[in-house]
């Protein structure tokens, strides 16, 4: 009975839109797949023959209204070129989580609907935010046992991830005696699902407690991993003189101010930073959890990070931190090369 009321609340949530859009879906024959919190168009679209696309063909999607749906959407973003995919994030609800992420069949598409639709008005008052998607693919399995190896992590990833195509195994920043496992997915969607399923933070996966994140900079930088090989880049959303300002020597010194900056002109209000400190390894590196809120942007910015901890005083870690945390962001906003 109380499962039959909650699906019933949840039918009543937007319920207009979503019979334009079901309607769309029938009219169309569009295929739409919810999966772990997203709908996905494509990936590939009917009739798609060879490779996906290469990286620099996706672009991220922010201040979507979440009553609106692909009906909208879909034909929007093919107006300026061919969809391989289209990914709508979900909530529970049936509303939309406010941003989506398009990818293209090329690169060159990709910045034509950047340049298009960046700051397109798509409802009364409402101007989306189109960008660069950073398409990460290799994340952190932090805290596992020395003992472990390559092939006996391949097998429980296999067990509840997909697309896995290296592990390497690093001794671990935050704990010695402890590994660290980068583990690179062949794509940026396989990657995400795989974090999602493994949950960001403390888990036990057969026994083994994971922490789990994204490859940060700090963590690359750290075990002397190689750099990403330069790809092409696609325009950031940002107007032209404010990332020719954004210099990496000036950035490190003065990224809050940065990003302050950064928000201002694109009108999203100032960001809010909360920073929780953890204690100093034997190592000397200090692990601190963070969230950065901007007002107008639809989704915080949070994680995991390290810095060096040793001879700082509680305010001045807290401070290098925040500075440390303002480059993160300034990079997901497309404005630092990661």
């Amino acid at each position: 009975m109380e499962e039959m009321k909650s699906q019933m609340w949840i039918n009543s949530i937007n319920s207009e839109n979503k019979a334009v859009l079901l309607k769309w879906i029938k009219e169309t024959g569009t295929e739409l797949v919810q999966v772990n919190g997203q709908r996905r168009y494509g990936g590939p679209p009917p009739g798609w023959v060879g490779n996906a696309p290469v990286s620099g063909s996706e672009v991220f999607i922010g201040k979507i209204p979440q009553d609106l749906y692909e009906d909208k959407l879909i034909p929007l973003f093919q107006s300026v070129g061919k969809l391989y995919e289209f990914r709508l994030m979900m909530t529970f609800s049936g509303l939309n989580r406010g941003f989506a992420y398009a990818r293209y069949i090329n690169k060159r598409q990709a910045i034509a609907a950047i340049t298009t639709l960046n700051g397109f008005e798509i409802s009364k008052g409402c101007h989306i935010v189109v960008c660069r998607s950073t398409e990460k693919s290799e994340i952190t399995l932090d805290g596992l046992p020395s003992t472990l190896n390559q092939l006996t992590l391949q097998n429980v990833l296999d067990e509840v991830t997909s697309g896995v195509s290296n592990i390497s195994l690093y001794p671990s920043p935050l704990k010695s005696g402890q590994v660290i496992a980068i583990v690179k997915y062949n794509s940026h969607r396989a990657a995400a699902m795989a974090k999602k399923s493994l949950c960001e933070g403390s888990h036990l996966l057969h026994g083994l407690p994971l922490r789990v994140d994204w490859l940060k900079v700090d963590v690359r930088q750290t075990l002397n991993l190689p750099k990403k090989s330069p790809q092409s880049k696609i325009p950031s959303a940002l107007p032209l003189k404010i990332v020719s300002n954004l210099v990496k020597s000036e950035i490190l010194l003065n990224a809050i101010d940065h990003l302050s900056m950064v928000c201002q002109n694109m009108n999203l209000g100032q960001p809010i930073f909360l920073i929780k400190l953890f204690n100093v390894s034997t190592c000397g590196w200090l692990r601190f959890w963070y969230q950065v809120v901007i007002p107008k942007y639809p989704m915080p910015f949070s994680g995991y990070a390290w810095i060096i901890g040793q001879n700082l005083k509680i305010n001045e870690r807290h401070e290098k931190a925040k500075e440390l945390v303002a480059v993160k962001v300034l990079s997901a906003l497309g404005c630092v090369a990661d």
